[in-house]
């Protein structure tokens, strides 16, 4: 029985970055004797055990082969006569076909310390292939590795992949999955960049595939993705970075519903996504509005009873609308965080308890509430107007 670590650790350390995660091998082993060890079996598909101590997973060297299409189509060999090399040759790319012994022993039987060295993603044989998960993993390690290249070779596998229809053999979960790890890395422009590059964007993400053809738009759309990444921006204002109207023809709320239930975007990521093109189209062509059509822009879009998510959705607009160079709207944008600003501090309870002073009852109380509000924000803007020597205006 022999104990290697395998992938990701391997990589990063040889990287000089911070290990996260450890994966072992264990080869010449078997659910029987590693049981008895105290390790515990949490594989369904194949042998994968939890150390007693660290909880550290561990898996039986293992070979794999397709069985039918899709990425669950894979018949698994387990058993004490598959070696490590065996092992690595299954996995993706050469740069997480590593492994260390336990004296600190380097094993590289593809080549992949060069190609980190070179900065390149290559596959490790042709049978990547045959996981459509591998063309989203390999988008996904672009995302977080900015400055590797692509194998050229590899990326004629991943176009393959596309034209021979793998990739909709895919469960959205986990192209979700995927697709939200990569909207995480440092560089999320190159998820999508990759994703374009081999045609499988426009299988995923068909109501976005003018951005693909339109160039400009394309890299202000890639500009904005890195720009919430610089901010640690969270994963809901990026993903709703893709639903801004970048294109000539911007998204109709029914595709935008659409591509969300597609993805299966979790309910906070779709409602901010469909709640910043509300708003990008709402304001981009308004060059002024007033007081009362602040209000209700305000109320229709829930900023009272939901502040934090509109407050969300104007900070990712205002990303993208300054990436864009929209400054028109940037402005709007401005002025309207403003004016919502404000009126979070208008003391809602103190107007219902003067409503109560007043004998007023039901939707009256409602319509006191509407005007009080409207009130102080007609003077919060005269008076903003006044300081900046203009009119009033939004």
């Amino acid at each position: 029985m022999q104990v290697f670590l395998v992938g990701g650790a391997v990589r990063d350390e040889l990287l000089g970055l911070a290990v996260k995660d450890r994966d072992w091998v264990v080869v010449g082993s078997s659910p029987k004797e590693m049981s008895a060890l105290g390790f515990a079996p949490v594989g369904k598909d194949f042998p994968v055990f939890l150390h007693p101590k660290t909880h550290e997973e561990f898996a039986l060297a293992r070979t794999e082969r397709k069985s039918a299409p899709g990425y669950h189509g894979f018949t698994f060999h387990a058993s004490p006569d598959v070696t490590l090399e065996e092992d690595l040759a299954r996995r993706d790319l050469t740069i997480n076909a590593m492994a260390q012994s336990e004296s600190g022993t380097l094993i590289d039987p593809f080549g992949g310390a060069n190609d980190l060295k070179a900065k390149v993603f290559r596959h490790v044989s042709p049978a990547f292939q045959e996981d459509p998960v591998r063309v989203l993993r390999l988008a996904r390690f672009a995302a977080r590795f900015a400055d590797f290249t692509l194998a050229k070779e590899t990326l004629e596998l991943a176009k393959n992949m596309v034209q021979a229809q793998e990739i909709e053999a895919l469960v959205p979960e986990r192209v979700w999955s995927e697709v939200a790890k990569g909207l995480m890395e440092p560089t999320p422009s190159r998820l999508f960049e990759v994703l374009m590059d081999c045609g499988a964007f426009a299988v995923l993400c068909p109501q976005l595939i003018a951005l693909q053809s339109e160039p400009l738009h394309k890299e202000v759309f890639f500009q904005s993705l890195n720009a919430a990444a610089s901010a640690s921006s969270a994963l809901d204002i990026r993903f709703a970075l893709c639903f801004y109207p970048y294109q000539t023809r911007a998204l109709s709320a029914s595709e935008a519903q659409s591509l969300c239930d597609a993805l299966k975007a979790p309910s906070h990521c779709k409602d901010l996504a469909l709640l910043l093109l509300q708003l990008s189209q709402a304001l981009l062509p308004i060059q002024t509005l007033n007081a009362k059509e602040t209000l209700q822009w305000i109320e229709s879009l829930d900023g009272l009873r939901r502040p934090a998510r509109l407050k969300q959705a104007l900070a990712a607009c205002s990303i993208a609308a300054h990436c864009a160079a929209h400054e028109k709207l940037s402005g709007s944008l401005s002025a309207f965080s403003k004016a919502f600003d404000h009126m979070l501090n208008v003391d809602t309870k103190q107007l219902s308890a003067l409503a109560l002073q007043k004998g007023l009852q039901g939707t009256a109380v409602g319509e006191f509430l509407h005007q009080s509000r409207l009130a102080a924000l007609e003077h919060f803007l005269t008076t903003d107007a006044q300081d900046q020597g203009e009119r009033p205006r939004i």
